[in-house]
Order: C-alpha cells, then sequence, then structure tokens
C-alpha cells in the first residue's frame, strides 16, 4: 500500500504525517479523516480552490486534472505546476508527499471535520 506524506504546516498539521492509505483513497478526505483540517469550502466538487494542495512526490503517478479543474486551479493562491485540488487527487500505486499551501482564497471558513 502506498504512503501518503503531509509536510508539516503551521495551522493545520504541525508536525507533519505519513500515513499508509488504500489505492483510491482521496486526498482531502484523509487529511479529514486524520484531523487535518485542509479547507473544503464547497465540500470537494471542484467548486472551489480551497483544498489547493502541491504533490511535492507522486505527481506523475496521478490521473490528469480535467479541464474544470485546471480552470479552478488558475485562481488558486501559490500555484505551481504540481498543483492539484486535494478533492480531486486519487491515490495510486506510488506514494506522495502533499504540501498544503500556507494560504487560500477561502472568504468564509468552515467548521472542523
Amino acid at each position: 500500500m502506498p504512503l501518503v506524506t503531509f509536510l508539516p504546516h503551521e495551522k493545520f498539521c504541525p508536525e507533519g504525517l505519513t500515513v499508509e492509505v488504500a489505492t483510491g483513497t482521496n486526498i482531502l478526505e484523509l487529511a479529514h479523516d486524520h484531523h487535518i483540517e485542509m479547507e473544503s469550502a464547497c465540500g470537494g466538487v471542484k467548486a472551489c480552490t480551497t483544498c489547493h494542495c502541491i504533490v511535492r512526490q507522486g505527481f506523475d503517478s496521478l490521473d490528469e486534472a480535467d479541464e474544470l479543474e485546471e480552470d479552478m486551479l488558475d485562481k488558486a493562491w501559490g500555484l505551481e505546476a504540481q498543483s492539484r485540488l486535494g478533492c480531486q487527487v486519487v491515490v495510486g500505486n506510488e506514494d506522495l508527499v502533499i504540501e498544503i499551501p500556507k494560504y487560500s482564497l477561502n472568504h468564509a471558513a468552515e467548521a472542523p471535520h
């Protein structure tokens, strides 16, 4: 089973986290399952950029982003070539290293999950 590592983030996971996960696991749900309160203002339906993350390792193992995700990412703070929406990152057979950017463009933070 692949490993997913969340790099340390001052607000959401100061110590970072590495977990073994099943193939097909969604990164946003995985974060919430492990009390990493990664933002998700739209509930994970590609309608915002609050779950923007950067895939530091394993990016090429992911399915390609579709046009709607690409359009949403164009609005994300700190966009990089390996940026994805966490709600659309599904773990394949390779390990992933995920960085949650320092800022998001969330105008109304939701309650913890």
